[in-house]
């Protein structure tokens, strides 16, 4: 008798603001076999991760990522769908549309060329372009680091994320959250991921 193969479960994580999000898409991964299908914008400061993977994978990672969220001090919510309709998988799994308002698309979906896992991450998000664009230029001239990329996700909240090994990137981290404190700008997060999982490092930019 052939063994009837169990549909794919995924799991929906709503996180407040992008940095927070890498961070639990990050988690999530680490936490069980699960894949990350992308991480959507909601044309808001709140970020969709998706999940892919046995129901009890996903209901265990998004339940990871929720708490991860909730110690960062973001919002967050998730529900899990055992057994999706395809209709439903494929509005779930749409192309990435661009956004002219932002200049980048509303959704992450794992590229061929990204940055190396090895790498440590870095995330610095504000509210703000002035403190976000300062502590950049700080960032980069106090440790040898690169950067990856800006991320605008709207109500003017801006993510800059840097690469290198993990000291340089925790100098730079530290360096421009300094930065923002000494400009009066405001802080969403300052953080740094040690080594990514490969799942995330499949989103970013090189």
């Amino acid at each position: 008798m052939q063994a009837t193969t169990r549909p794919l479960s995924l799991a929906l994580l709503e996180v407040s603001n992008l940095s927070p999000a890498l961070m639990v898409a990050d988690l999530c991964a680490k936490a069980a076999g699960v894949h990350i299908l992308g991480i959507e914008s909601t044309d808001g400061a709140e970020q969709c991760i998706k999940l892919v993977g046995n129901v009890a994978e996903v209901t265990y990672a998004a339940e990871q990522g929720a708490a991860l969220a909730k110690r960062m001090g973001a919002t967050s919510f998730f529900s899990v769908m055992a057994a999706p309709l395809e209709v439903t998988q494929a509005l779930a799994n749409t192309k990435p549309a661009f956004s002219p308002l932002l200049g980048c698309f509303d959704y992450r979906i794992p590229r061929e060329s990204h940055m190396s896992s090895s790498e440590a991450l870095g995330l610095l998000e504000t509210q703000g372009l002035v403190a976000a664009l300062h502590a950049t230029d700080d960032m980069l001239k106090s440790s040898n680091v690169k950067l990856v990329g800006k991320e605008k996700i709207g109500a003017a909240y801006v993510t800059i994320m840097v690469r290198g090994d993990v000291a340089a990137v925790q100098t730079a981290i530290e360096t421009g959250k300094a930065t923002v404190v000494r400009l009066g700008g405001k802080l969403i997060l300052a953080d740094v991921i040690a080594r990514p999982h490969p799942e995330l490092a499949a989103l970013l930019p090189n």
